[in-house]
């Protein structure tokens, strides 16, 4: 599956002097490769997060449309687009998302209960293991550490092997082997087939990159 931003835009009104409209995203047409781990590099705050988030279908662009394949997806419904990204997507957030409520497996299986679908959990203890968090598979998340947290969030959104695979610092908590062993996770989901996505200050991303990015002050530049 291809994704494609079509002249996209993100701006937000604030009381400031002056003009009271903040570009965070201006205006780009660009695609995310089936095939390809992408990779988006650039200071924070410079608008990283927001494209990727519009990418997700998470947030709606002020102008523009995000198409999948030949759908522009905010044109969907609140419950056709919400079917969509469960279907077709994996997106690991920055920051802590599991649900304190639930043990390390039940997060992960989340994709599959939201829908009440079943299977998945060979898959799950698959990439558990892989993560080196099997052993954590019954445990709560209030037990577990920042980096533990952070790989249970990218099992959850590798589960159901998605098409398109949106990750914001996935390796933010991860030391230099958990980082190595992610971006080996990504490179592989790429070349297997789905779209990747990786927005990251990581130094030495671009080695894993078939495709680079840079963002600065909201304008994206296609890099390689």
């Amino acid at each position: 599956m291809s994704v494609t931003a079509e002249n996209i835009t993100k701006e937000y009104i604030r009381e400031s002097k002056g003009t009271n409209r903040f570009a965070a995203v201006r205006e780009t047409t660009v695609t995310i490769e089936s095939g390809k781990l992408t990779v988006l590099k650039g200071r924070s705050g410079s608008g990283k997060s927001t494209f990727l988030n519009m990418a997700a279908g998470l947030s709606r662009p002020t102008s523009g449309r995000i198409v999948y394949d030949d759908r522009d997806i905010y044109s969907l419904s609140d419950r056709e687009l919400s079917r969509l990204r469960n279907e077709y997507t994996g997106v690991i957030p920055q920051g802590q998302s599991a649900i304190f409520s639930l043990s390390v497996m039940e997060n992960v299986l989340l994709p599959f209960t939201l829908y009440r679908q079943d299977g998945g959990e060979q898959k799950a203890r698959e990439l558990l293991e892989k993560l080196g968090i099997a052993h954590l598979e019954n445990a709560m998340p209030r037990e577990l550490s920042g980096g533990e947290l952070r790989r249970v969030s990218i099992a959850r959104a590798l589960v159901k092997k998605p098409a398109l695979i949106l990750a914001d610092e996935p390796t933010a908590d991860l030391d230099d082997e958990n980082t190595e062993l992610v971006f080996d996770l990504l490179k592989t989901a790429a070349h297997e087939g789905a779209a990747v996505l990786t927005v990251t200050h990581e130094n030495g991303a671009e080695d894993y990159a078939d495709a680079l990015w840079r963002m600065d002050s909201g304008t994206l530049e296609v890099i390689k």
